[in-house]
């Protein structure tokens, strides 16, 4: 009796212990974390980069990407070149000046590479009906936000007032806001013009033209392209706000555009790249429904378009489809 008593425990010992391994949660494939740069809470970058982090988490296994609010173009290429971020969107200027170390980013270069052109910004210079600015040189003596530090917009926004003859340091006083603070300040004039480099629309500044009372006014910026150029090269191109993206224009609006680039640091996983970079193509349509610069992504000239070199993983998805300049 003693024998089978140890015999039955023995094997409901050994059962025990079966069942257990057989029901233990089998661990999971490590999740891969993504963080995407973006900008303020005004512009295309965030609304895009969020819609870019859910593509991504959604199609791509064991991947979790998510959006960071930022100033945008410089802290974003200072983050990408410290690792302390995995993407992020950028004007094709500022990425120029940190891949080469230029400008703000003097003695340090980014070693950055492209995954892939995105759509053109807009150069935006705004005011109101009735402020007597019709071009940059009436800037002289005004109150002006010039973008929030750290940004895209900043850069630009001191060129474009440079080549217009002003001092930005001793003519004009001068204020360092995002997009949507500069909108509240102009709507209560306590601005009296903004520069905003964006996407159409930029949801802070068809805001502000739809504010009753008040009739939104943009400054054409197309007579400074020549000395844009003349410094900096084609970087810099034509382009037109179209009066269909801001109630209560008369008419369009020449300007200057700037290609926006998707970026990450040269170490970046070759397959993730190639992934993400194929993922934005396939699910273009996806990503309009969150922006609709989105449907401007296109692979037509995408080589010549960065003045980064691209990624080897971005590289390999751009020859299966055939893309020339690959």
């Amino acid at each position: 009796m003693r024998i089978l008593s140890w015999r039955i425990a023995a094997a409901l010992v050994i059962a025990a212990a079966l069942l257990s391994g057989a029901f233990a949660p089998v661990s999971a494939a490590p999740r891969i974390r993504l963080s995407i740069l973006t900008g303020g809470t005004g512009g295309v970058y965030f609304i895009l980069g969020g819609g870019l982090a859910k593509l991504i988490s959604l199609n791509i296994p064991n991947v979790e990407a998510t959006a960071e609010v930022t100033s945008a173009s410089v802290d974003n290429m200072r983050l990408i070149g410290a690792k302390r971020a995995d993407l992020a969107l950028t004007l094709a200027d500022t990425a120029f000046d940190a891949f080469k170390g230029l400008e703000a980013f003097k003695g340090n270069p980014v070693p950055a590479v492209t995954l892939t052109p995105l759509y053109n910004n807009f150069n935006h210079l705004v005011t109101i009906e009735g402020s007597g600015i019709n071009t940059v040189a009436d800037l002289k003596g005004k109150r002006v936000s010039v973008g929030s530090p750290g940004s895209g917009t900043e850069v630009t926004a001191l060129r474009l007032i440079a080549a217009a003859g002003i001092d930005p340091d001793r003519d004009i006083r001068k204020d360092r806001l995002g997009v949507a603070p500069s909108v509240d300040a102009l709507r209560d004039r306590k601005i009296d013009a903004f520069f905003w480099s964006g996407g159409l629309p930029t949801s802070a500044v068809l805001d502000l033209a739809v504010t009753p009372g008040l009739r939104i006014k943009l400054i054409p910026l197309d007579s400074l392209i020549p000395a844009l150029q003349k410094k900096y090269g084609t970087i810099y191109f034509r382009a037109t706000i179209s009066k269909e993206y801001y109630v209560g224009l008369p008419a369009n609006v020449p300007t200057i555009g700037t290609v926006n680039l998707l970026v990450v640091h040269k170490d970046f996983d070759a397959n993730l790249a190639y992934q993400i970079t194929k993922l934005i193509f396939e699910k273009r349509p996806e990503l309009a429904q969150v922006h609709q610069e989105a449907a401007n992504i296109t692979v037509t000239g995408a080589a010549s378009r960065s003045p980064l070199p691209f990624h080897p993983g971005a590289i390999r998805y751009f020859k299966e489809r055939g893309v020339e300049g690959f």
